[in-house]
């Protein structure tokens, strides 16, 4: 057996489980992705088979909605882990491997409309008909507001160690309370809540695998719009993403998400959504930096908080939070 420099008391407790489920111990176990939270999965490797260990430290993370959110989903036929074997005491759920591309990996501008296309039907096929398999909890104001805290306090005070006047507190929670009443005025649907490239696996058919969906929520209908278009990790001209919005506001008339045309609006509520969206990432990013030591993320910070001037320039609700993003600090850098 093998680990990748990998070893405690939980790979120990892990060695034992797989070894009793899978009858031996002559497989090889490697690291296949941490992500922005407690949970770690490795890959078991047994000649041409593959599968998925996801570590979950009861103490830390729930494996509840995971195993729930991963079965009301497969009923609606998307490609998503299947659960094999769990062990809720310890935290350990054996899964299907969805192989390792990534969409960020293997996107270009020549089949960017076509892989898109096909995670932009999928996350129709979710809005729709999720709610009837799984009963996702509320994105409320708490869970919104809580989100966007997140900017000022790891961002601004922990990360740059900016000293907020109380003219800019008193700006950021009003607009953070104008976002949110944006986004619950939205119409509400199953959000998977981090829809973008590095969660969405390249298959040739039945594309694309969705991972990473333990933390759905009901919530505004261009969340998950946001996370995939505007996403933290790559970006596309402005021009091509409100074309892609347009084309997913046909799509949810279609498939009955949506009941009153109007596009406009609808674009709103987007460029809105994905303010909030990135303003909560920019703080994780730092948090992760901070409080989990994964500095890796800093780097998708200009990215992130470049989105938000953008969209602030052309709203008026949001001119005091441009101001202020413009002249606290030089983005360029973190």
């Amino acid at each position: 057996m093998s680990e990748s420099s990998v070893s405690d008391k939980r790979i120990e407790a892990m060695h034992a489980w797989l070894t009793s489920i899978l009858g031996h111990s002559d497989y090889q176990l490697n690291i296949a992705s941490g992500d922005a939270s407690f949970r770690r999965y490795f890959r078991v490797q047994v000649g041409d088979e593959s599968w998925i260990v996801m570590d979950a430290p009861p103490a830390r993370e729930d494996c509840g909605p995971f195993i729930g959110i991963s079965a009301a989903l497969s009923k609606l036929g998307l490609h998503m882990p299947e659960v094999l074997q769990q062990d809720l005491e310890q935290g350990f759920l054996l899964l299907t491997d969805l192989g390792q591309q990534q969409y960020l990996q293997v996107l270009d501008q020549g089949n960017v409309d076509r892989l898109y296309g096909d995670a932009l039907a999928v996350l129709a096929t979710l809005q729709a008909g999720a709610a009837t398999h799984y009963d996702f909890p509320p994105y409320d104001d708490a869970l919104l507001m809580t989100e966007m805290n997140l900017f000022r306090d790891w961002l601004l005070d922990r990360h740059l160690g900016i000293d907020l006047q109380q003219q800019h507190s008193d700006m950021l929670e009003q607009t953070f309370r104008f976002l949110s009443a944006s986004a619950r005025e939205q119409p509400q649907v199953p959000v998977h809540r981090d829809y973008h490239s590095r969660n969405l696996m390249y298959y040739p058919a039945h594309n694309p695998g969705i991972l990473d969906f333990q933390d759905a929520v009901l919530g505004p209908v261009t969340y998950d719009l946001v996370s995939l278009l505007r996403d933290c990790y790559i970006a596309w001209p402005r021009e091509r993403v409100e074309a892609w919005v347009s084309g997913y506001h046909e799509l949810a008339l279609q498939s009955g998400i949506l009941r009153e045309q109007n596009e406009a609006q609808f674009l709103r509520w987007f460029d809105l959504m994905g303010v909030q969206r990135h303003l909560k990432a920019a703080g994780i990013f730092a948090r992760l930096c901070h409080r989990d030591h994964k500095p890796g993320y800093l780097q998708d910070i200009p990215r992130t908080v470049a989105y938000i001037i953008d969209v602030s320039s052309r709203y008026p609700e949001l001119q005091d939070l441009h101001r202020f993003l413009n002249a606290v600090h030089d983005w360029s850098r973190v």
